[in-house]
């Protein structure tokens, strides 16, 4: 292409900013999105953005990491991005909960956002948490674990992906504290339901 670096740049990062409009709260979606990384790759053609190398996105309160993020939009213009953790490592995801003083963070070697279906999927050694200001209140982890965030559901699967020397028959594992304990004393009344967990009836059919 005949653009010069910065033409390229400012489109693929225009491009990441859209794929993650609901992993924050509503605020962020009006904020100014910050990447990060060792070097970037954007095809104006195909409509794909690639970041490699150590990549930090952060949008208001919404918090990308992984060693490579691809970005791509289809021909409706619905983007669909890709987080893939170096090798031994955790790709991270972190936003705040619309309204009330809570946090979703979820961690897992590969992590899939389709803004189409307004998912965030965490595959392979897969971790979500969720904190009432700093303070841990529910915490699972499997296979697989996807957020619905129009929702606040998640969906949680086992098997022989969560297999470890800690938990050999992969099943799921969940800490979910009961919601009067969670609450702060003096806490405001939160005006947004508290996020859900749901354990699949599957267990290890994921295809990845």
């Amino acid at each position: 292409m005949k653009h010069p670096l910065f033409s390229l740049i400012l489109p693929a990062v225009l491009a990441l900013g859209a794929a993650f409009p609901a992993w924050a709260e509503k605020a962020d979606r009006d904020k100014p999105m910050n990447a990060e990384a060792d070097a970037l790759r954007y095809d104006d053609l195909k409509q794909t953005s690639v970041f490699t190398g150590n990549v930090v996105i952060t949008k208001g309160t919404t918090i990308v990491r992984g060693e490579r993020v691809d970005v791509s939009q289809d021909p409706e213009g619905y983007q669909q991005a890709v987080s893939v953790a170096a090798p031994g490592k955790l790709a991270f995801y972190r936003k705040k909960r619309d309204g009330v003083d809570e946090y979703i963070e979820g961690e897992g070697e590969r992590i899939e956002y389709d803004s189409k279906a307004d998912l965030v999927k965490f595959i392979k050694r897969a971790v979500v948490r969720r904190y009432n200001g700093a303070t841990l209140v529910d915490e699972t982890t499997g296979a697989v674990i996807v957020y619905d965030n129009n929702t606040d559901v998640f969906t949680v699967d086992g098997g022989a992906q969560n297999k470890t020397a800690a938990n050999p028959t992969g099943r799921i594992r969940a800490m979910l504290s009961p919601r009067a304990a969670a609450s702060a004393p003096g806490a405001k009344t939160p005006v947004a339901p508290p996020a859900t967990l749901r354990p699949s009836t599957t267990l290890g059919n994921e295809k990845n």
